[in-house]
């Protein structure tokens, strides 16, 4: 069998959006910064975010009255 692995590869534009905003946010206001919904599905990334003090909620109701919060996109062409 052979495989191809098209270049570059990488992230869609909405996923580097999407990481990109976490980032600022906690550059901007330190952690924690509260992000409903793991934005990418990339344990990797998810990982790395949290260490840098990203929390990952379900519902609003888990983070305090003050937080940052982004959507993941479900599709990205």
């Amino acid at each position: 069998m052979d495989v191809y692995l098209t270049a570059p590869r990488g992230f869609c534009a909405g996923v580097r959006r999407a990481i990109a905003m976490v980032e600022d946010a906690l550059f901007k206001h330190g952690a924690p910064v509260y992000v409903r919904h793991e934005i990418v599905h990339n344990k990797h990334v998810i990982a790395d975010l949290e260490a840098k003090g990203a929390v990952f909620i379900e519902e609003l109701n888990e983070a305090p009255d003050s937080f940052f919060s982004t959507r993941r996109q479900s599709r990205c062409f």
